[in-house]
C-alpha cells in the first residue's frame, strides 16, 4: 500500500510540474533564451559568401 501512494505521489508531483510548465509557457520562454544566444553566435560568424 505505501508503494502505492509513493507512485500516485511522484505522479501528482509529475503533473504539477508540467501543468505550471503550460500554466506560465516556460518552454517558449527558455526558447527565446536559446535563440537570442545563438543569434548573438551566428550574427558574429565569417562568412564565405555575400548573399
Amino acid at each position: 500500500m505505501e508503494i502505492i501512494l509513493i507512485i500516485l505521489a511522484v505522479i501528482l508531483c509529475l503533473f504539477v510540474i508540467t501543468f505550471a510548465i503550460y500554466w506560465f509557457n516556460l518552454d517558449m520562454k527558455l526558447i527565446r533564451v536559446v535563440y537570442d544566444f545563438l543569434q548573438k553566435h551566428y550574427d558574429n560568424m565569417k562568412r564565405d559568401k555575400k548573399l
